[in-house]
């Protein structure tokens, strides 16, 4: 089953996000979190997700999340506990990865991917994780509140 199987014909933007939070969720290997905050009334707010349950509101610039929304660019870190800032939501997560979701150049929000394993991402992740990020922005149809 594939992203673009999923999402194509379905409109409605929160079934969207909860099936590729689950399909995430279903075929990476070592991660216990795996899910969407959405940007809304200047900061980040929990969205769909698979794992434990998470931080709820995350300021830009604040955490790995934060810097992402911030900078618009992905952030791959290694070991979380190194990065400046870092916030534990899960303390049994040790690397992560944070892809922003933008349209055109305004913030919607972040994909949040967690592991307990050091160093569990790398480049091969970036590139496809951003590339499934951009069917997200292709087919979903998010509401102005995000945008």
């Amino acid at each position: 089953m594939t992203l673009e199987g999923l999402i194509s014909e379905e409109p409605d933007w929160l079934a969207n996000l909860s099936n590729a939070s689950a399909l995430l969720w279903m075929f990476m290997n070592d991660i216990n979190w795996a899910g969407f905050y959405l940007y809304k009334n200047n900061e980040l707010v929990l969205g769909p997700f698979q794992g434990k349950p998470a931080c709820t509101h995350i300021q830009l610039g604040k955490g790995v999340c934060g810097t992402a929304a911030m900078s618009l660019q992905t952030q791959l870190v290694n070991n979380v506990h190194e990065f400046p800032g870092h916030i534990a939501c899960d303390s049994s997560s040790n690397s992560e990865i944070v892809i922003p979701i933008a349209v055109g150049n305004k913030l919607v929000g972040v994909l949040d991917i967690d592991s307990p394993r050091l160093n569990r991402f790398d480049e091969i992740d970036r590139t496809y994780l951003e590339r499934f990020m951009s069917l997200l922005v292709k087919y979903v149809h998010f509401p102005e509140a995000f945008i």
